[in-house]
């Protein structure tokens, strides 16, 4: 594959495209409009800086911002210089955001300022306020040394940008290319911090290859090429905008569109306005796109390629999006953090019924079985649920530091357990019909009900507390909360969901709470959600 042969690594990806693609327009965000051989000299210059700040090869790097021109370039300067990449999710609390912060071990902190009214800044620094007296920007988190806030602004004992960029001048080109050509395929690119049923965060060890490799695949499947104008509406943390996005646009020479924040309006004149062809994203994305009453107000004719997944994709959305606005290609897709964020994909030319009930088939270099759901390895006949197990170059290097969750979702023979229930057809085609873990998606985010679990059972008033997704028209699932109560208590509905607000991210946050004298367990003392479902 080129991805292991030509680039080599994400820097050489970056050079690469840079050299390629020079006079190409790159990146547009708002009013900034950068060419490729501009975002290369960008990256060499936020590389330097990193160098400067005495970042080391294997350091761990992360960024806490909304999709930006800043992001891509703080993101890929510090893999330039052999960092990590810690992504953090936008919609964390402090709180959340400092637990990944210290597991990760992180160094060098990226920050947004100010993002939907929240300062990112002030809420980490109160979530770091109680921890070991040691030097350091944040007493609570002792490993990071530095925090630089993507504005030019920042608290005295943080850097800004502009400061942070100006000190890597003394650091030549020729300094930054030695740095990166110590990183191979098999060193680590990333690692992607996700919650598992535990509730405790786990972090999916990802190479350079094996993204590389991954998004070569995905760009080959959905036909992106030269010219394409990308709208990137799927977060950066994640790696459908991450990987999907910003590596696969390197790949081609494509124009990358980023937006920090889901607002149909602002899609619909991006498009228009940016002659958009492109635009991945959640189910729920396309229906808001189409269900607009001002759609016929925007030209949406350059749109041609839309991929989806993360949730049931109705047959319905994908005739509308071919027939109303014209969208030659649509395509689903199935991935987890652990897999590099793709397992399985429809192909141009699948029969639109494939399209909508599977998630396609296993991309090259993967295989996908289905197995009984018991915990063995015995596959099980096609058209049969069970757990789905991936095993291929894209399934991840382990759990950071987390040698036990590894050894449980990792089997001796290198497959990995997703924890998803799913039905593969004769042709191979994947069909996701549960999820073992209880994940739910939220308008395209994993919410997992033991993490919420766990921090609901915080509140002073709840003794016991159990969280199951519902369906929702607008965002696909929402979480639904069986609380029951301290003896003596007044508290309501609406009050618990006032509180979780202010204590995790808003699509963690459940819409409704039932109260309940106790939760249904089985003789071995777990909650039986089958029961709260329902019929």
């Amino acid at each position: 594959m080129r991805g292991d042969v030509e680039w080599g690594s994400i820097p050489g990806l970056v050079r690469s495209a840079a050299e390629q693609h020079a006079d190409a327009e790159a990146v547009v965000d708002g009013r900034t409009r950068i060419t490729y051989a501009e975002l290369g000299a960008r990256v060499e210059r936020a590389a330097a800086a990193c160098i400067a700040s005495g970042l080391e090869v294997g350091d761990r790097v992360a960024v806490w911002a909304p999709n930006s021109l800043d992001w891509i370039v703080s993101a890929l300067g510090a893999v330039s210089a052999g960092a990590v990449l810690v992504p953090l999710n936008t919609r964390f609390k402090g709180t959340e955001a400092a637990d990944v912060l210290r597991r990760s071990g992180t160094r060098l902190l990226f920050v947004t300022g100010t993002f939907l009214g929240t300062s990112y800044v002030a809420s980490l620094r109160r979530a770091a306020e109680e921890g070991p007296g040691v030097a350091g920007p944040l007493p609570g988190l002792p490993a990071l040394e530095q925090v630089v806030v993507l504005s030019d602004d920042a608290p005295s004992d943080f850097r800004t940008w502009k400061d942070f960029l100006a000190s890597g001048e003394g650091v030549g080109g020729r300094e930054v290319r030695v740095r990166a050509g110590r990183l191979d395929g098999s060193s680590l690119s990333d690692i992607i911090f996700t919650s598992g049923t535990t509730g405790r965060p786990k972090g999916a060890m990802i190479t350079h290859a094996q993204t590389l490799r991954a998004y070569e695949v995905w760009a080959d499947l959905a036909g992106l090429i030269r010219g394409d104008r990308y709208l990137i509406v799927n977060p950066f943390f994640h790696t459908f905008g991450y990987k999907a996005g910003v590596i696969a646009c390197l790949m081609r020479g494509a124009t990358m569109i980023p937006q920090p924040v889901f607002n149909v309006d602002t899609v619909l004149a991006n498009i228009a306005a940016e002659r958009v062809s492109v635009l991945p994203g959640p189910p729920t994305l396309h229906q808001s796109l189409l269900d607009h009453p001002a759609r016929d107000a925007h030209d949406l004719s350059a749109l041609r390629l839309v991929v989806t997944g993360a949730a049931v994709v109705p047959l319905r959305l994908v005739e509308r999006l071919r027939g109303e606005l014209g969208v030659d290609t649509v395509l689903t897709a199935y991935g987890l953090s652990e897999s590099s964020g793709i397992v399985t994909m429809c192909r141009r030319g699948d029969d639109p019924t494939v399209i909508a009930s599977t998630s396609g088939r296993a991309i090259p270099g993967t295989e996908v079985k289905v197995v009984e759901a018991e915990g063995t390895c015995t596959s099980v006949p096609p058209g049969t649920p069970g757990e789905v197990l991936v095993r291929g170059f894209n399934v991840m290097r382990g759990y950071y530091e987390d040698e036990a969750a590894t050894a449980k979702t990792m089997t001796p023979d290198g497959w990995l357990r997703t924890g998803d229930v799913g039905v593969l057809d004769e042709a191979g085609n994947l069909r996701i019909t549960d999820r073992i873990k209880d994940m739910f998606i939220v308008g395209g985010f994993n919410a997992y009900p033991a993490e919420i679990e766990q921090l609901l059972g915080l509140h002073p008033d709840v003794a016991d507390v159990a969280v199951i997704g519902t369906p929702d028209p607008r965002l696909g699932e929402v979480g639904k909360a069986f609380v029951v109560r301290r003896a003596g208590s007044v508290l309501t509905g609406d009050d618990l969901i006032a509180w979780a607000r202010r204590e995790m991210a808003n699509y963690k946050v459940p819409r409704a709470v039932e109260f309940v004298a106790e939760l249904p367990r089985n003789a071995s003392g777990k909650v039986v959600k089958g029961e709260l479902r329902g019929p």
